[in-house]
């Protein structure tokens, strides 16, 4: 059995040594390395590793290992490429003007974006799980009069990141755009203090929390850009004094008579286009949001929909795009089972799917992906279709007023149960969301037995899925 250690030997001479490796970090499933030249990696051999789903090259090449696994392995990753470099820190250099020419054909804004927005709220997402996964707890407890000398305390606990969750985006913004972290969290909660609302902005009194992490973001964002004017010019015997004062001031400011109101109103028509959307559109909203995802997980793009869930929590309780957004785990798994009963002679496929599809019924769709339907092609086009039979059936139910949302974002499929809430007793809520996983499961199933393969027969070892044009 593969120890945490030798997944990351056996992954570091494929990527090219320690040498060609300028950076290291991981989210939740994958271990996102910086090369300074992708030609050295031996791409085949790694996909082969045991351990290792997939690969993804974008602007950080990206090993899929798997929630869990990938927290072990970056740090010992870490560490053999640290070792590497203290016996020869010349070899970090080579191939660096290959990099930067692959840096800029790959940093194009959109692309930029998004990796800002992951640095900045992935880190957060571990939080919002277990404060989630609380709350959820919490408010059964409350709904079946259980304890009720605990769930008090159990909602402090569970509520407290949420009401300060502004200071910690704030600092995050400042550490990803080369400010002092303490100081974008210091401008940020600005936006949660109590104080706020003894202040009057265009004639209307501020709210503790309004503009939500949006404001928080664009509080710290400010506040690095007044940090660097301030280095530029101000005298180094006094940089320490009034930087951090004149970067608090302005900044804080400004967000009071500006970046709260506006942050505010984009924060709440973020809420009513949501709730718009699916009360309005619902079916084919969910048809859409459900069918488009796993494109998303993909290409990484899905971190772009963290802010909004995030502030659909703060502004609702919770956030009714993400059971909507997880259908697209159920057509997976749906497809994956099809492929299973359909190539029963290829034993390599089926283990792969054994093995990947607990983590598939819990929300985690990679190892699926780009061990499966990805890899197959027309598996993976019938598990989107899946994904948008199921999306399409919690949208209608919301067309009929009956809205699914989530307390937080992270976990999907069953995992997602404990953290249900709406605008309907929980039991009802729970039913409509696992008729949009059971949907989701057979449309999967169903388009990808009947349409997910040659016509060349299943029996045979040799077959596979059409690929993708």
């Amino acid at each position: 059995m593969h120890t945490s250690n030798d997944t990351a030997a056996a992954i570091l001479p494929l990527v090219g040594g320690p040498a060609n490796v300028t950076s290291v970090a991981h989210c939740m499933t994958r271990l996102r390395l910086g090369l300074a030249d992708r030609s050295l990696v031996d791409e085949e051999a790694l996909r082969a590793l045991p351990g290792v789903l997939g690969v993804v090259s974008d602007d950080t090449y990206q090993i899929v290992l798997g929630p869990g696994v990938v927290a072990r392995v970056t740090p010992e990753f870490e560490a053999l490429v640290t070792a590497a470099r203290t016996r020869a820190d010349g070899l970090a250099e080579r191939g660096a003007g290959l990099c930067e020419a692959r840096r800029a054909r790959n940093a194009t804004p959109l692309k930029l974006a998004l990796r800002r927005l992951a640095n900045i709220f992935v880190p957060l997402i571990p939080a919002l799980i277990g404060c989630g996964v609380l709350a959820g707890c919490n408010g059964l407890l409350v709904n079946l009069g259980l304890l009720p000398g605990v769930t008090p305390a159990l909602a402090a606990i569970a509520s407290a990141f949420m009401a300060l969750i502004a200071v910690f985006v704030g600092h995050n913004t400042a550490k990803e755009f080369g400010g002092t972290p303490v100081l974008g969290g210091a401008v940020a909660a600005v936006v949660v203090y109590p104080g706020v609302a003894k202040v009057t902005a265009f004639g209307v009194a501020l709210a503790p929390g309004q503009g939500g992490v949006l404001g928080a973001l664009a509080a710290a964002l400010l506040g690095t850009c007044v940090e660097k004017w301030c280095r530029a010019r101000v005298p180094a015997t006094l940089d320490v004094l009034l930087t951090p004062t004149l970067t608090v001031l302005v900044a804080g400011l400004v967000t009071l008579y500006g970046l709260m109101y506006l942050a505010g109103e984009i924060s709440t028509a973020i809420g009513t286009a949501a709730n718009w959307l699916l009360v309005t559109t619902g079916a084919f909203a969910g048809l859409v949001l459900g069918g488009l995802f796993l494109p998303l997980v993909m290409l990484g793009l899905h971190q772009a929909l963290i802010p909004i869930h995030t502030t659909l929590i703060e502004q609702q309780g919770y956030t009714v795009l993400l059971p909507v957004l997880a259908m697209a785990g159920a057509g997976q798994v749906g497809a994956a089972l099809a492929v299973y009963v359909r190539l029963r002679h290829d034993t390599s496929l089926r283990t792969t799917i054994r093995s990947a599809l607990p983590a598939g019924l819990l929300g985690v769709g990679e190892p699926l992906i780009y061990g499966v339907s990805l890899p197959l092609g027309r598996p993976f086009l019938t598990a989107c279709a899946g994904g948008a039979a199921g999306g399409a059936f919690v949208g209608f139910f919301a067309m009929l007023g009956d809205r699914v949302g989530t307390t937080a974002i992270g976990p999907s499929g069953w995992a997602l149960f404990p953290l249900l809430a709406g605008n309907r007793p929980l039991a009802v809520t729970a039913a409509i969301y696992a008729g949009g996983l059971l949907t989701g499961y057979l449309a999967g199933f169903v388009l990808t037995y009947a349409f997910g393969f040659t016509s060349i027969s299943s029996d045979s070892p040799d077959t596979a899925a059409a690929p993708l044009p």
